[in-house]
């Protein structure tokens, strides 16, 4: 007997909303991130996707459709509608779209653990799958606090990171966050208290400053004994300022690691899988961490997940103490549609030439952004991988500033004192030079 809840085989679909009535119940009810209840910016309304292209449903400042310049905050990297990613969920809804992970395993998240050791820097050879990169990073730190309370070292319960930084918004995450640039000031004096390093000194390709050094030095020797971990973005910091520094501040800190007895976290959630011209950004540094924190581009921006990769020695160390379990399971942990598309997707970026489009990219934003360095209230520009930056001297007008590159036909989203570009590498070059056109519009206007 038909159940009389749900709608009768080949019944009409539900009335599409009105983008006026849409909006008015977004304003009523729906908490956009970083930002107050109601908001006070108007969103523009996303109807559909396909390639680099976000198609509105209504025009805005006379484009039916903008280029995304921001690969969905970094994870969009085959751009939108894919038909080999769109195939792979498919397929995989067919046979199952969710199980349990605690005592059950399946051949895609299996699959999908396989390959990340397979392309990951040698010697991570474990794989927790978690929900997002917040909680990657909830995972690396417990596993570092719980690898020295097995192993008989239980005053080992700080972190140290340098300042700049940003790691995610939940407690962990927060707490090595920039604790006084970032956005999460308001809970200093609640989070635990970490030990933060200065910035590091900028410049992919500047020789490493020794008195930079020394201090990373001093600060890990003199905290070494209650020190379970140092946590950074290796090469990249990104949501913490868009700052680049040396691969070789990642490989002392490697060395310092190895000589005081400190777990090194390397936070990849936005720099894996090929955003800065390497692979991970480890392999700029040539250095494997005791733990490795990946998401966003993972599945290519179809579906949340992210994992944290370990080496044999921590989780030997975890699996040998009086708690021989890392006791933390997500309910989606291991999901099997995110494991699937994750599988297509980094096969689809391994298949192709994808150093080269990166290349082709970089290449493209130094010719384009080049243009803003002239540009009144302009600090920086710089541009590493398929990762382009406009610094300015005052804090960027969000609503000027985005107007301004929506009036190119592109969709950007600055914040603080940035705007940034983080293009799918699959923008073609023109769409690569209009970018750049918007990027330098809204350091103009905003």
């Amino acid at each position: 007997m038909p159940d009389p809840l749900l709608p009768a085989a080949g019944a009409p679909a539900p009335a599409a909303l009105g983008t006026a009535e849409l909006l008015e119940l977004d304003r009523q009810h729906v908490w956009h991130p970083y930002g107050p209840m109601p908001g006070r910016q108007e969103p523009l309304v996303v109807a559909a996707a396909s390639g680099v292209r976000l198609k509105l449903a209504e025009p805005a400042e006379g484009h039916g459709e903008l280029v995304d310049g921001m690969s969905s905050w970094w994870s969009a990297v085959h751009g939108y509608n894919h038909p080999v990613l769109n195939q792979a969920v498919t397929d995989q809804l067919g046979r199952m779209s969710h199980v349990m992970f605690g005592g059950l395993t399946h051949e895609p998240a299996v699959r999908l653990a396989a390959r990340l050791v397979e392309i990951t820097p040698p010697g991570l050879e474990h794989v927790f799958l978690a929900d997002s990169g917040s909680v990657a990073v909830e995972v690396a730190v417990k596993m570092c606090l719980q690898y020295w309370q097995s192993v008989g070292r239980a005053g080992k319960t700080r972190l140290m990171t340098w300042r700049g930084g940003y790691h995610g918004d939940t407690w962990q995450p927060m707490a090595v966050c920039d604790p006084e640039g970032g956005m999460h000031e308001l809970w200093q004096g609640h989070l635990p208290r970490q030990v933060f390093a200065d910035v590091p000194p900028g410049g992919f390709d500047s020789e490493p400053d020794p008195a930079y050094v020394a201090h990373l030095r001093s600060l890990i020797a003199e905290h070494a004994h209650e020190l379970a971990a140092v946590i950074v973005e290796p090469v990249v910091q990104g949501a913490g300022g868009m700052r680049f520094h040396s691969p070789a501040y990642v490989r002392v800190l490697r060395e310092l690691c190895d000589e005081y007895e400190v777990l090194l976290v390397l936070d990849e959630i936005a720099t894996g899988f090929g955003r800065t011209g390497a692979l991970f950004a480890a392999d700029h540094a040539g250095i494997t961490p005791d733990v490795l924190c990946v998401g966003k581009a993972l599945t290519g921006g179809y579906l949340t997940l992210a994992a944290a990769l370990c080496t044999t020695r921590v989780a030997e160390g975890i699996s040998g103490g009086a708690m021989p379990v890392l006791a933390h399971g997500p309910t989606f942990m291991g999901n099997p549609l995110a494991s699937a598309v994750a599988l297509a997707s980094l096969d689809l970026l391994l298949e192709q030439d994808w150093a080269q489009e990166v290349k082709r990219i970089e290449a493209g934003l130094r010719e384009g952004l080049a243009p803003a360095a002239a540009l009144p209230g302009v600090r920086e520009v710089r541009v590493l991988g398929a990762i382009g930056v406009v610094q300015l001297d005052h804090p960027v007008d969000m609503a000027a500033a985005t107007r301004a590159a929506v009036r190119e036909g592109v969709w950007l989203r600055p914040f603080r004192d940035l705007v940034y570009v983080m293009p799918p590498y699959v923008t073609s070059d023109a769409d690569v030079a209009r970018i750049c056109r918007a990027v330098c519009a809204a350091a103009r206007e905003g």
